[in-house]
């Protein structure tokens, strides 16, 4: 596989949130996305999934669909995939993680799939492959440092795909400190976006914690590329070209932007760790941090924007009973003091959000973060 080798590429979303990862792949030019549960799909080439992954503030992942054929049974997949060209894509040198599901087909056993997908691959590519429990997104772990193929079976149609990005995409590289009960900034970039938001106004987060909603608001403001921070997966595959890679990474500079971007919080800890990892992130010169109560909250200088807010949800920090005072005082200080701006808030429970009293238009369908299944409620601009 080259350069120009066309196929189709895969981009992971939490379900709910296809349309909107559509929206921003056509936004920067990937060509003729399309939603399919649980992603968006188009054709390019490696230069798109490289691109893919250093660009996209939304997608998971980056998956490579990188072959297909038809099996009938555990003997013919053996064959193929002793006949799949697997040096065009794959190193003998790095290792592989085979993962491989069935789904209506008559090869309906995935251990077996497996066994003779790993022999292929270790007989004609001399590669190792790994068999050991994956860590994928463990702490520490160096997940760039293998390769995982998926093998999908489904209606006798096996599909081979490489997993291009490595440890999730949110995690961008810069934030090192954490804050209590975290949004994934994946997620914080797709619900900035279906807020309206595009870069070109102040946003205000009135409980910061680590920063996550300002920081992806001043980065997209400068133009800077989410992932210009880290490793991949891909830069240890076959197809891999460094000077192309390069020149990529170097076509987009920063913008100028008279915007400022406002985190608080009354965790005088979470405000330590916001500032530290605005810092690595190159947007400390737009962004202030500060501590202290919603009841405190001041309007900025200047033209409205929007306040973007994840509030305790109950379900991980303290008693619920208790938030829905927070959530009332949230709702006062905004309908008070932000005439004008819009709104958009994240949380578990529908009756903390109605506790704001704030004019809500009706909800984006839920979608899970950690676990928890979390709704984005938002509002046109305050009257």
């Amino acid at each position: 596989m080259t350069d120009s080798t066309t196929f189709e590429i895969f981009l992971a979303v939490p379900p709910g949130l296809e349309t909107t990862l559509a929206e921003e792949a056509a936004a920067l030019g990937f060509p003729a996305p399309v939603t399919v549960p649980g992603g968006v799909t188009f054709q390019g080439g490696w230069p798109d999934v490289w691109r893919a992954n250093l660009s996209l503030r939304g997608a998971t992942r980056v998956l490579a669909r990188i072959g297909s054929f038809r099996v009938m049974h555990l003997a013919q997949l053996d064959k193929r995939a002793r006949k799949f060209d697997w040096a065009a894509v794959l190193r003998p040198d790095v290792p592989v993680r085979v993962e491989v599901t069935c789904k209506a087909s008559k090869i309906y056993h995935a251990g077996a799939a497996k066994q003779r997908i790993e022999a292929a691959l270790r007989e004609t590519l001399g590669v190792e492959v790994l068999t050991g429990p994956a860590v994928e997104d463990a702490p520490g772990a160096d997940t760039a440092s293998e390769i995982r193929l998926k093998a999908r079976i489904e209606d006798d149609l096996c599909t081979f795909s490489i997993d291009t990005t490595g440890e999730s995409l949110h995690k961008r590289g810069h934030k090192q400190a954490m804050a209590k009960a975290p949004l994934r900034e994946t997620l914080a970039a797709l619900f900035l976006r279906q807020c309206g938001y595009d870069g070109t106004e102040p946003v205000v987060d009135p409980m910061c914690g680590s920063g996550t909603f300002v920081i992806e608001a001043a980065e997209q403001a400068l133009g800077l590329l989410p992932g210009r921070g880290r490793s991949y997966a891909f830069e240890k595959l076959a197809s891999f070209n460094v000077p192309s890679w390069d020149i990529l990474k170097k076509t987009t500079s920063v913008r100028e932007t008279g915007l400022r971007f406002y985190g608080s919080d009354r965790d005088a800890g979470a405000i330590r760790a916001a500032t530290a990892n605005a810092e690595r992130a190159g947007v400390a010169g737009i962004t202030s941090f500060h501590c202290h109560a919603i009841s405190d909250l001041p309007r900025p200088d200047g033209p409205p924007g929007l306040v973007m807010v994840n509030p305790p949800y109950g379900a991980r920090i303290g008693e619920k009973k208790l938030l829905f005072a927070l959530y009332g005082a949230l709702g006062k200080t905004l309908t008070e003091r932000f005439r004008g701006w819009r709104v958009g808030m994240v949380t578990s429970d529908p009756a903390l959000a109605k506790a704001t009293a704030l004019p809500f238009l009706p909800p984006a369908p839920p979608v899970s973060n950690g676990g928890l299944k979390v709704t984005l409620y938002r509002t046109t601009p305050l009257p």
